[in-house]
């Protein structure tokens, strides 16, 4: 070490100073007088000296006992609720909690070698990156009420156990996506909900807000706890705002619900105010009551699966989007969704490797039929057009006159919404119509392209479906597709009568392109229909069968010439026929050429229609 001080200074004092320096620093020590060139005095270090600053040597280090206390505190409320509740789960095919956690954010492979090492005797060096994200927070909530390590708590009660007050929440990595999560610990109080875990739920949710990552709501609750409900119920910040948050990150980033459970009242709306909800056969209910409730207050006995199970809102409400065998093909279809969602509303959808279709787009002509009223499954069609394996539906049981799903051509995500003819001849009824809407506004809101495929003789008419309201819900469905500013394909595959081809996207609804099949056909009514509102009178004047049959074909076949895809293509009405085997490509290249489009809303606060 070389020193250098004033030239003032004496001989002796550099002595001095580099005697000093040499012990404290345990190093040699050359002093310099101001700019000499030689050293004034030179200091060797002691044989036994060593720097005041150095370290313990490493292994007399380690955990604390304060350390290990910590980690058996933790361990303790990792094991969830009372062991009695715990034993009650695998009678329920559920999962607990933790090991729930485990298989949607596990690091399956890593397991895997991890034991595969360990029986092939080779020592695995620890490495902190190679664990999969996953961290938690608000593990110690109400840490203070029941664990005897807390001086607050005199006598421990296996029963009143409220580890992280039955509700974990944190962020996770899941299928290489950064998510948001929270899971309900049924062994605690039933996954109530009361104060504490209130306030971790509503912080992942205004954390979810600031990142513009996805949420993930594993759900297994009975609703707020009732005789805990001072600090959380009516609050400002309490469970209430769960729905303020909910509607504000509607449309921002993806929200994604898996009912484990029966949730029900306070706890049922999150699964309705998700994006995407998804139930287990055996397992999922939601309602606005239990039946105990409904009981008291109706009269009404009714089990919990007839009142709010995975068929009830599979099949009638519409609440749920699809349906799990079991908690592991719940976790798979969610997987296989976010595969078609981007993270937030500013990014674009992922893609993927262009794949062939399952079947030969050849074959798309021989499929529809000629004749406007044959069935034919819209599937078939779906599946010459997108890659293989890459249609995923939504809603499958729910509306069935119209298919809404996400699929890939040539690699791109776009949401379809189709008219099934083998369905009642692809009439659009009301939970169609809704169906329909939302799946639309919620396409639009994460930047999905949309394909309409219309093959529909137009909205259903008749007294029942007046009440059930038809209008108004399908004015849902041409507001969203109105509003809709994503790239937009219309393909009129036979069919498109009434305001059937304004739903889906007709002329008039700003699509990027019109594109007809030969088959296709544009109209108000339907041959049948228009000539029995404009001839009939005449018809029935005719009293010979035979020339009235003759005369009816006659009129038929001008107003089939009327409404046929030529002449909508002669009047420029849509924008291109398309020969049925190269609808792919031409789909393809439009897609791919408007993939950058951009579409402006009138300047609002926003529609008044909801």
């Amino acid at each position: 070490m070389k020193v250098r001080i004033g030239g003032g200074a004496s001989v002796e004092e550099a002595e001095a100073v580099a005697a000093a320096l040499a012990e404290h620093v345990a190093d040699d020590v050359e002093v310099y007088l101001g700019e000499a060139a030689e050293p004034a005095a030179v200091h060797d270090a002691p044989e036994d000296a060593a720097p005041e600053s150095a370290e313990e040597p490493e292994s007399e280090l380690g955990p604390t006992e304060r350390e290990e206390r910590l980690r058996e505190e933790i361990q303790d409320i990792l094991s969830g609720g009372p062991e009695k509740y715990k034993d009650r789960l695998p009678d329920q095919d559920k999962l607990f909690v933790r090991d729930r956690i485990d298989l949607w954010f596990g690091d399956d492979e890593s397991a895997a070698t991890d034991a595969e090492s360990e029986a092939d005797g080779v020592e695995e060096t620890d490495s902190d990156t190679d664990d999969p994200l996953l961290f938690e927070d608000g593990k110690f909530a109400h840490f203070d009420s029941w664990h005897p390590n807390s001086p607050d708590v005199e006598e421990s009660d296996e029963n009143n156990r409220l580890p992280a007050d039955g509700l974990i929440t944190g962020a996770a990595e899941f299928d290489g996506r950064d998510v948001h999560f929270m899971a309900n610990d049924f062994t605690v109080k039933a996954g109530s909900m009361a104060e504490h875990g209130v306030e971790k739920f509503l912080r992942m949710q205004q954390r979810a807000l600031k990142t513009g990552k996805p949420v993930l709501y594993l759900m297994d609750s009975s609703g707020g706890r009732i005789d805990q409900q001072t600090g959380f119920f009516a609050n400002r910040e309490g469970i209430g705002k769960y729905y303020f948050n909910h509607s504000r990150l509607s449309g921002r980033v993806p929200q994604i619900c898996v009912l484990y459970g029966p949730c029900i009242a306070g706890a049922a709306y999150t699964p309705v105010f998700a994006d995407f909800t998804v139930m287990v056969e055996g397992m999922s209910a939601m309602a606005i009551a239990s039946p105990r409730m409904v009981k008291m207050v109706t009269g009404e006995e009714i089990e919990m699966q007839d009142l709010g199970g995975p068929e009830v809102h599979a099949r009638e409400s519409g609440s749920a989007d699809l349906v799990a065998r079991d908690e592991e093909h719940a976790r798979e279809l969610v997987a296989n969704l976010v595969e078609y969602l981007p993270d937030n509303s500013d990014e674009k959808p992922p893609s993927q490797p262009s794949k062939p279709p399952a079947k030969s787009p050849e074959g798309i002509d021989g499929l529809i039929p000629e004749a406007p009223n044959r069935a034919y499954d819209m599937h078939d069609l779906i599946d010459r057009v997108v890659d293989a394996d890459s249609f995923f539906e939504l809603q499958p049981e729910y509306g069935k006159e119209i298919i809404t799903g996400y699929a890939r051509i040539d690699g791109r995500t776009v949401g379809i919404v189709a008219n099934q003819p083998a369905q009642r001849a692809g009439a659009i009824f009301p939970d169609a119509a809704e169906k329909a809407a939302e799946f639309v506004w919620k396409s639009d809101a994460y930047n999905i392209p949309l394909l309409y495929l219309c093959d529909t003789p137009g909205f259903m008419a008749g007294s029942q479906v007046e009440k059930d309201a038809i209008l108004e819900k399908g004015k849902k469905m041409i507001y969203a597709t109105s509003e809709a500013t994503v790239p937009k394909q219309s393909v009129v595959v036979r069919k498109a009568y009434g305001a059937g081809i304004y739903a889906m996207s007709g002329p008039a609804y700003d699509p990027e392109s019109v594109i007809g099949l030969p088959s296709g056909e544009i109209g108000i009514m339907g041959p049948e229909a228009a000539i029995n509102a404009v001839y009939a009178n005449k018809l029935n004047d005719i009293e010979d069968p035979e020339e009235r049959e003759e005369r009816e074909q006659e009129l038929r076949e001008e107003y089939r010439e009327d409404i046929d895809i030529h002449r909508m293509a002669s009047e420029v009405v849509v924008d291109e026929i398309v020969a049925p085997s190269d609808l792919r490509g031409e789909l393809s290249n439009r897609f791919a050429f408007y993939e950058d489009v951009e579409k402006d809303r009138p300047s609002k606060k926003h529609g008044t229609i909801l």
